[in-house]
């Protein structure tokens, strides 16, 4: 699934070090952004920006497993407004800025700023989708905005597809539904894809999209009680 993030591969859970990865994380961004006004043209400018918004991302997680929440928030916020900076000159589809945006903002636990990223979202057309990705943004788009019913036309429309992992569309359908049965094993299921994976988002080895789904859930009273290498103690 092509999310716009472009992931590198990571040395495994148990052996990472998170400053190593926070200090990777902060000089690409910096390398990045001094490049920035060098861009070619306009589409080289979205890929440079895309570049940050996964850089930031990394830099959030990193501080993110080290309980420091408060600097990972600063740097999630910046991979938003990277994210959103892209999808201005960004090919057709290329629904994975919208979603880096929302996921970022969620893991920032910046509600109201996500709540305008969601409504930002379906605006720019999210939700008249037909790939499985920009449904993905629509449903966690309406789920951010507490509009469970509409999020589970998209949510139960992506999990029954080939190109589309069943486990999230399952998590998202079941946390539209409140469903506390299904989302337990639903988000179990995403997890273990996390722990047995090679690759994440910029090679810093996190379940980020288990940490977005977990937010989801607790807003509804689905709380599950997850303990993995790749989450926060």
């Amino acid at each position: 699934m092509n999310t716009g993030c472009v992931p590198a591969e990571a040395e495994t859970p148990a052996a990472a070090d998170w400053e190593a990865h926070l200090r990777r994380e902060e000089r690409r961004y910096r390398d990045g952004d001094e490049r920035l006004d060098n861009a070619r043209d306009a589409d080289a400018r979205q890929r440079q920006l895309t570049r940050l918004g996964n850089a930031a991302s990394g830099a959030g997680l990193a501080l993110l497993m080290q309980a420091r929440r408060a600097e990972a928030a600063i740097w999630f916020a910046r991979a938003a407004e990277r994210y959103r900076e892209s999808f201005a000159g960004a090919p057709p589809d290329s629904w994975g800025r919208l979603i880096g945006e929302l996921k970022s903002l969620v893991l920032a636990g910046d509600w109201p700023a996500a709540e305008e990223a969601g409504r930002w979202s379906l605006e720019a057309g999210a939700a008249d989708a037909r790939s499985p990705i920009g449904r993905y943004a629509a449903a966690l788009a309406l789920l951010v905005l507490g509009r469970d019913a509409d999020a589970r036309i998209h949510a139960d429309a992506i999990r029954i597809r080939d190109d589309f992992p069943a486990d999230v569309g399952d998590a998202l359908a079941f946390i539209s539904a409140r469903d506390l049965v299904g989302y337990t094993e639903a988000v179990e299921a995403v997890l273990e894809s996390f722990e047995t994976r090679l690759d994440y988002l910029e090679g810093v080895p996190v379940a980020d999209t288990v940490l977005v789904l977990q937010a989801l859930a607790v807003r509804r009273g689905l709380a599950v009680e997850l303990r993995s290498p790749v989450l926060p103690l």
